[in-house]
């Protein structure tokens, strides 16, 4: 995707629920308040988001800059990136918060939506389109030195979401990250995973979460020079299967360059 990922290794659902004191910390927050008002609805853990919100509202009052923006920033993570039951935060979204690794987490929950809603010929996308666009711009490398190619002894990019699980295939990306397409894509790299949460074959969350400590990258060395082209043999898979998808855009052929004759102006 060109958007550059932290080091830590994000969500997995696998982590232990985060002891209060740590949510507290983080929030420059009293244990006992976080205490007081920690919920279990929808079975998981929450944060009602008016107790957050009247939290913020005092620091700012207050003119305490970290800690509003500390409850501010989570309250954007629980209601606006990664929201589940209204007017909470739920413990999953905390976790994505104290762990400081979102892309990965926020790229699953998309994909899974638009995955989720396409197989089910309709509805609607869980995705702040606005909010996901100005988020990621600022992550977006001027030059980018690689790309994550794979995980692990996965072909592709495994990712896992709040609400479940599924791949993306950076061998299809690679033009617009600034790398050339020679030739059609392998079919082991284009290997596709699914899995809604509580829904997923034993242990693969696992073996997902064990993959991300293991990232393999590609640079100019492996993929070429920065050239943006997609050659023929690219270009007629992509035609073979948007036809075989019945894609509900027409294949254009490409627009040919038109040399102009230079102008010549009378004496």
């Amino acid at each position: 995707m060109g958007i550059p990922v932290s080091s830590k290794v994000p969500f997995s659902g696998l982590e232990v629920i985060p002891r209060s004191h740590f949510i507290a910390e983080a929030l420059h927050l009293k244990k006992s308040e976080i205490e007081a008002y920690w919920v279990k609805k929808g079975g998981l853990f929450r944060l009602p988001s008016y107790f957050l919100i009247k939290e913020a509202t005092a620091f700012a009052q207050a003119g305490s800059v970290d800690a509003f923006e500390a409850i501010f920033m989570l309250l954007i993570y629980g209601l606006a990136l990664f929201p589940n039951i209204d007017g909470f935060v739920d413990v999953n979204t905390i976790r994505t918060f104290l762990i400081g690794n979102l892309i990965p987490t926020l790229l699953g929950d998309m994909y899974f939506s638009l995955h989720l809603r396409n197989s089910k010929g309709g509805g609607t996308i869980v995705c702040c389109s606005p909010l996901l666009y100005k988020w990621f711009i600022p992550h977006l490398p001027q030059t980018p030195a690689f790309i994550i190619d794979c995980y692990g002894e996965f072909s592709n990019v495994p990712l896992i979401g709040t609400q479940g699980g599924i791949n993306y295939n950076p061998a299809l990306a690679r033009c617009q990250l600034g790398f050339p397409l020679r030739d059609k894509p392998n079919n082991m790299l284009l290997q596709g995973l699914f899995y809604q949460e509580g829904k997923y074959p034993q242990h693969l969350k696992q073996k997902i979460a064990h993959a991300w400590h293991n990232v393999h990258r590609k640079g100019r060395f492996e993929l070429g020079p920065c050239n943006c082209v997609a050659l023929e043999a690219y270009t007629l898979w992509v035609k073979k299967r948007a036809m075989e998808l019945k894609m509900p855009y027409p294949c254009e052929r490409p627009v040919s360059m038109v040399v102009v004759e230079p102008l010549t102006l009378p004496n």
